[in-house]
C-alpha cells in the first residue's frame, strides 16, 4: 500500500485532501507543519508529500520542509508535489529551486488531484 504524507496547516484541506485520497489504495497520513513533517517524513517514509507552501506560525515553511528532505539522503528519494494557492510562474519555481518533484496549484478538483498522485506514484 502507498503512503502520501499531506502536509497542511489547515485542518480542512487536509481532510478534505484525505477524504479524496481514500478512494484509493493509500495509507494517509498527515501533518499541520514543516517540522512534523520532515519527522514523520524520516519515520515512515511515505512514497509522496502532497506539502503547502505557506504555513503561518511555523518555524518551517513548505518550501523549507522540501528543502531539508531533499537534502537529506535518508529522504532525497520521496516525491515531493507542492500543493499551494500560489500559482504565479515564481512560485512554481520556487518551489521547483527547493528541490519540489511537482507543483499543484489551490482550490483544485478532487478528480485532478487524484489524476496527478496516480500519475506520480502509480
Amino acid at each position: 500500500m502507498k503512503k502520501i504524507l499531506i502536509v497542511d496547516d489547515q485542518v480542512e484541506v487536509r481532510e478534505l485532501v484525505q477524504v479524496t485520497l481514500e478512494i484509493g489504495d493509500y495509507h494517509i497520513l498527515s501533518a499541520e507543519n514543516g517540522r512534523q513533517a520532515i519527522e514523520i517524513a524520516k519515520a515512515e517514509h511515505p512514497d509522496i508529500i502532497l506539502l503547502d507552501v505557506m504555513m503561518p506560525g511555523s518555524d518551517i515553511d513548505g518550501l523549507e520542509a522540501c528543502r531539508r528532505l531533499k537534502s537529506d539522503p535518508a529522504t532525497a528519494d520521496i516525491t515531493i508535489v507542492m500543493l499551494s494557492a500560489k500559482g504565479q510562474e515564481v512560485d512554481i519555481e520556487n518551489g521547483k529551486f527547493a528541490g519540489a518533484d511537482d507543483y499543484f496549484i489551490k482550490p483544485f478538483s478532487p478528480i485532478a488531484l487524484i489524476e496527478k498522485v496516480e500519475s506520480v506514484i502509480g
